[in-house]
């Protein structure tokens, strides 16, 4: 009887283990995701508060006196 309870154990682990098929999903998703924070991170950068803010950066570095 334990032989047949250890069998099914080592069945049932390598069953949780086995990602068969899951690679292609988990890529799909990275994809998509890597997408929409792209297209978040470019409006963000696009906008004109942050276009104004950088300007007003860089003309204060040349501005600067040395």
């Amino acid at each position: 009887m334990t032989k047949g309870i250890g069998a099914l154990r080592t069945r049932l682990l390598l069953a949780a283990a086995a990602e068969d098929g899951m690679s292609t999903a988990e890529y799909a998703i990275g994809t998509i995701a890597a997408a929409a924070f792209g297209a978040v991170l470019y409006s963000v950068v696009t906008g004109d508060s942050i276009v104004t803010a950088l300007t007003g950066i860089i003309d204060k570095a040349l501005n600067t006196a040395v």
